[in-house]
């Protein structure tokens, strides 16, 4: 009752929040993000346990169809190449420079421990960005460029994270086999939300002229696709994408528009909800870890999280200009099926650039690892790296969020 109690009164906090948040013109994850770090140290308050698989299985699943369901299928197809460097390719460039920045700036930081937290911090959240964003006026490339990179790079950190933990734990790293599973993680996940797709649409088919029903079966389909694709031991991230974007495409030909307008009502509400959950959370969950972590060390890992902070941005920055350059050469020698469309402009790259928050699934592989070792000796450094990662999340999340606003107006984009 406890639990149920705090729940409904963060639901309550969160609602009201968002509501100010409007009014005074401020990106509401921002203020709810400073109300659950409030909340928090409140000393009556009971401890809130997040369990990470809890928080993959409720929160991913929807947010992740959701945006895959909305996003414009022929947009991220024409921003693919964009789309797969920054899922792919940058989550791993930044997971080996946080690594080697921590390996040689932080006490105690071996080098699997150093590859553990970059890949904690190598994902960016599209919904802290699309949060902020909205109502910005970003361009269609821009807002699919964001949403589609977050849709692919979660398992491409999570990849990362269970071979940076195995290297802890004494297994060794071969690269083949880490290429190998990577793949079969992206190909079997896609192959089961190709399915699953397909399976939902021969039943909407059938009983889309009953609203409630399909409704609630949409609904529901997530959630099946995730576990489904988890055990069988492939990306539930993925299957749920693919899921999104099949299901997308099949609506516009067969959905009725007061379906389609009944869907969106309740689709906003949930995730307005999801959405408003995760900020309070990750507010919530920095006192907590404060208060685990020698008061002494505190200074120095906030230190630490800020050059993390900065040195991911930097490399994000990076990796962004050289994919405009890159595309702009490609686009020159017609090479790689490269269209004017899929070209990038100043402005544009600097707010992806700007807009790589981090957010809900760093902070739950954070909160994942392992408790002990497989001898049952304690994780080294867990408390440490948790802190430094939900620091890390706070940092992008308020500095970012607060100043992105500002740089799109300076920058007007149309």
């Amino acid at each position: 009752m406890d639990n149920y109690a705090v729940i409904i009164f963060i639901l309550a906090i969160m609602i009201g929040l968002s509501a100010i948040a409007d009014k005074i013109k401020l990106p509401y994850p921002i203020i709810l993000i400073v109300a659950g770090i409030a909340v928090g140290f409140v000393p009556s308050l009971p401890v809130i346990d997040i369990n990470p698989e809890i928080i993959f299985l409720i929160f991913l699943p929807p947010l992740l169809y959701d945006a895959a369901f909305n996003i414009s299928f022929k947009e991220f197809k024409t921003n693919i190449n964009t789309i797969s460097t920054l899922a792919i390719s940058l989550v791993f460039i930044t997971t080996l420079g946080i690594a080697v920045v921590a390996h040689y700036m932080i006490p105690g930081m071996t080098w699997p421990l150093s590859f553990v937290l970059g890949a904690i911090l190598s994902a960016t959240d599209a919904v802290a960005a699309m949060s902020i964003t909205k109502g910005l006026g970003l361009s269609h490339k821009t807002n699919t460029i964001l949403e589609g990179e977050s849709l692919v790079n979660d398992a491409s950190a999570l990849v990362a994270y269970r071979f940076a933990v195995a290297a802890v734990t004494g297994t060794a790293f071969v690269f083949w086999k880490a290429s190998l599973t990577f793949a079969i993680l992206m190909v079997g996940g896609a192959l089961v939300g190709f399915v699953m797709s397909r399976i939902l649409a021969m039943i909407v088919k059938r009983i889309h002229e009953n609203s409630l029903v399909t409704i609630s079966l949409m609904l529901l389909m997530p959630f099946v696709t995730y576990l489904i694709a988890e055990e069988l031991h492939v990306s539930g991230v993925i299957a749920v994408v693919i899921l999104g974007l099949g299901i997308a495409r099949f609506s516009r030909m067969v959905f009725p528009t007061k379906l389609k307008e009944q869907s969106r009502n309740i689709w906003d509400i949930i995730i307005f909800l999801l959405n408003g959950l995760i900020f309070i959370l990750i507010g919530l969950e920095f006192p907590y870890i404060y208060k685990h972590i020698n008061q002494a060390d505190i200074l120095p890992y906030i230190g630490y999280a800020l050059i993390i902070t900065i040195i991911a941005l930097l490399l994000r920055i990076g990796r962004v200009f050289l994919q405009k350059i890159n595309l702009q050469r490609a686009f020159q020698k017609g090479k790689h099926r490269i269209t004017e469309d899929a070209l990038l402009d100043f402005k544009n790259s600097l707010i992806i650039s700007w807009s790589g928050m981090r957010g809900i699934v760093s902070l739950a592989i954070a909160i994942g690892l392992p408790l002990t070792l497989e001898d049952k000796s304690p994780f080294p450094e867990r408390n440490e790296i948790i802190f430094i990662s939900v620091a890390v999340v706070l940092f992008t999340l308020i500095g970012q969020g607060l100043t992105l606003p500002w740089l799109v107006k300076r920058l007007k984009i149309d």
